[in-house]
């Protein structure tokens, strides 16, 4: 899929549906392939580190996660970008994979939300066949990485769903592209969202770019130095950035 870049960050472009096609394409291939799905944070995170940075733009789509990332592309290219959120996508994908018979793996998050994940999926999908496995929460050493990998891929799963939080699950799957053979998917709090665990905005907030906003009020003590900086930097970084279009375009 063509990508343009909002501040740092390459962004695919398409339609929410034809980010679906694409999607199942990739886990036709049987290569091991990764997704992004980049929000604010994420985009601020790979501005602040060039490591970070590679890891988004080699990812093979990067889906804008959140309603100010199509808003930007739309500011910057002109181009009206569907929202393509990873809550939305996840469920959209269990349906797809349902329908086509195709197998997910969902990695990372508690035992917990993975039994709830899959009690409410055998109920919506009661024909997806997945596999689940929440990792050890610390330092893993390469007898247990290659005890994962070979756990995976001896399921042959279309795709891995991956829910370890950003920026350690983008990292988790480059490290892992070559080894894993499927198509990895960023999916962090979809995860809580699908198990009922945390509420979604209402869609007038989602609407309006106001989602983060509706997560603050849920734990305003952990996330109001996050939201100050990065929301208060993304916007200062896309001003720059639509200046310098504007005052360069067409030399």
């Amino acid at each position: 899929m063509k990508k343009v870049q909002v501040i740092k960050s390459l962004i695919s472009l398409g339609s929410y549906q034809e980010f679906i096609l694409e999607l199942l394409k990739l886990s036709e291939e049987k290569n091991s392939s990764y997704v992004c799905v980049s929000n604010v944070h994420m985009t601020i995170e790979a501005n602040d580190s060039y490591d970070f940075l590679n890891i988004v733009n080699e990812a093979d789509i990067t889906t804008p996660d959140g309603m100010p990332l199509a808003k930007a592309i739309k500011f910057l290219y002109g181009i009206n970008q569907d929202r393509v959120a990873g809550m939305d996508l996840m469920p959209s994908l269990m349906k797809e994979c349902e329908n086509k018979k195709k197998t997910i793996f969902f990695f990372g998050s508690t035992d917990n939300i993975l039994g709830i994940i899959k009690s409410k999926a055998k109920k919506e999908f009661p024909n997806l066949v997945f596999e689940s496995y929440s990792p050890p929460f610390k330092e893993l050493n390469e007898s247990e990485k290659s005890d994962i990998i070979s756990r995976i891929n001896s399921c042959n799963p279309d795709f891995v769903f991956v829910a370890l939080g950003c920026p350690k699950q983008e990292k988790w799957m480059f490290e892992h592209k070559g080894k894993v053979k499927s198509c990895m998917i960023g999916f962090g709090g979809a995860f809580e969202v699908y198990a009922d665990v945390k509420d979604r905005a209402p869609k007038w907030m989602q609407d309006y770019s106001l989602e983060w906003l509706y997560r603050f009020a849920q734990d305003p003590k952990r996330l109001w130095k996050r939201y100050l900086y990065t929301n208060s930097k993304f916007v200062l970084l896309l001003l720059k950035q639509l200046i310098y279009q504007r005052l360069f375009k067409g030399r």
